[in-house]
């Protein structure tokens, strides 16, 4: 009870920030009810729903996958093709792509998860790597390449142009989080959810049982890279666009360290998570190059002037002190009070 009413309270401040005037110093360079702020907050909501994700699959099923960023980046390009040049408008692109990642994802994972293990990893990570370096060399000019794709504005509902109009994108990453939230809990609630955490526990027992589990971690596959495809078309309205960066090895490293820094099997701890560090990232980028950073020696100000630094330290920081990730603190924090 005492965990829904945070989530409520949490919920309803992230719905009013387009209305809060006041600013968060050291952390956002405006009021957080500017255009610039409210990108950023989308961003992580983007990276929440993302990491929620991602712990379906990692943290619930016990599956190491490197490729998670690819059906993030296939719903990032196949929504912006869909819209141009094919010309479906924004809205029935969405769900067209997110079945379009789905339907790829059901055809990897088939071929995948015949594997186990490291094995299982190096193959996701295999796939992930070749869409990448199909969207970098783009052989048949239409990926865009380096300088990735322009959202394709005149397909985008009049209400999420224009700066004025961020606060209904920032609501609708906010709705995406949700969404991701609702599912992702049902999914691991069910008796299917059941499975997949024994299957993390014991896949050999499970079989024992009679029941499949390639059907099982199949499913839990398609849930989280559909739900990263929905995130994916939802990105590519944040950022107005799609680039290759998405696409990267380093990117599905970054969902993973989004959930472990969260903590892993727990959905808050993974959303908590994949909102911070995508807060931080464009953060940390404006304090890497200010003239403070600048102005220190150049043995300090070289590392200090990459925002992964950062992230990295606060990383390892974590890793000895807290394993459990940011869920693991705050949950021993609340015997303490209630002490």
């Amino acid at each position: 009870m005492r965990r829904r009413v945070i989530w409520a309270i949490v919920i309803a401040l992230l719905a009013v920030a387009p209305f809060i005037p006041i600013g968060v110093p050291g952390l956002f360079t405006g009021p957080i009810q500017s255009p610039g702020t409210l990108q950023v907050l989308a961003v992580g909501l983007v990276f929440a729903g993302l990491a929620m994700s991602y712990d379906v699959i990692f943290g619930y099923t016990g599956l190491l996958s490197f490729g998670h960023a690819l059906p993030f980046a296939l719903g990032v390009y196949g929504t912006n093709l869909l819209m141009d040049p094919i010309g479906l408008n924004y809205p029935l692109a969405v769900p067209v792509a997110v079945v379009g990642v789905v339907v790829v994802s059901g055809i990897l994972g088939s071929v995948a998860l015949r594997t186990t293990g490291v094995a299982f990893a190096m193959v996701t990570l295999a796939f992930a790597e070749a869409f990448s370096l199909l969207v970098l060399t783009d052989p048949l000019r239409f990926l865009g390449g380096e300088e990735g794709l322009t959202l394709a504005s005149d397909q985008v509902p009049d209400i999420f142009r224009g700066v004025l109009n961020l606060k209904y994108i920032y609501w609708l990453a906010l709705l995406f989080a949700l969404i991701v939230l609702v599912v992702a809990s049902r999914v691991v609630s069910s008796r299917a959810g059941r499975v997949f955490e024994a299957i993390r526990e014991n896949e050999a027992r499970v079989e024992m049982l009679g029941l499949h589990p390639f059907q099982f971690k199949l499913a839990s596959f398609l849930i989280s890279s559909g739900l990263a495809g929905l995130g994916g078309a939802v990105y590519l309205l944040v950022v107005r666009g799609a680039n290759v960066g998405t696409t990267t090895a380093e990117f599905t490293l970054s969902i993973l360290v989004m959930v472990v820094l969260g903590g892993a099997g727990k959905l808050w701890g993974a959303a908590i998570g994949g909102f911070i560090y995508g807060i931080l990232t464009l953060r940390l980028s404006a304090v890497a190059t200010s003239e403070a950073i600048e102005g220190l020696p150049n043995w300090l100000s070289g590392p200090l002037s990459e925002p992964l630094f950062f992230l990295g330290v606060l990383f390892v920081l974590l890793m000895l002190f807290a394993p459990g990730g940011i869920s693991s603190i705050l949950s021993r924090a609340r015997p303490v009070r209630s002490a």
